[in-house]
């Protein structure tokens, strides 16, 4: 007598379907989405910071919110502790301010300006700035400052 193993007909020992060697995997693999949105996130973690306008200053304080963001990147005045005038980020003269500012508005929808001021610079001049930016032909003027401040009452 001989002796055998006998196996069941049409199987291969594994259990459940059998796929064919043609099909296609029907699981989605997301291990690349998470890689590619992993990186991108580190990405902008690194550079939003960088997007502020770089000049200096110390803001005075107050209790004042911020304004909501808008389509065009508006356009920033700067007036430093030791009196010099940027726009954005480069320098310009007193006397180069208002024909710099005619040419910029010429360009711009958004006549919108913000005028960023150390807390050192005398109110003075901060008027005299805000009058020159109006003859510029921008009249929506906003005073930058951190928002750290004192309330007086308001919000206590």
């Amino acid at each position: 007598m001989a002796g055998g193993v006998m196996r069941k007909a049409g199987g291969s020992g594994r259990r459940g379907r059998r796929r064919r060697g043609g099909a296609a995997m029907a699981e989605i693999n997301i291990t690349p989405f998470v890689d590619v949105m992993l990186v991108l996130l580190i990405v902008f973690m690194v550079a939003a910071p960088l997007l502020t306008v770089g000049v200096p200053v110390q803001l005075p304080e107050t209790a004042a919110t911020a304004l909501p963001t808008e389509q065009e990147e508006p356009l920033a005045i700067t007036v430093t502790s030791d009196n010099r005038l940027m726009i954005q980020t480069s320098e310009v003269l007193e006397n180069e301010l208002i024909p710099r500012l005619t040419a910029i508005a010429a360009e711009r929808e958004n006549r919108k300006i913000f005028l960023r001021a150390d807390g050192a610079v005398p109110y003075e001049r901060v008027a005299q700035i805000m009058g020159a930016l109006n003859a510029a032909g921008f009249n929506s003027i906003g005073l930058v400052t951190d928002s750290n401040g004192p309330t007086f009452g308001a919000g206590n």
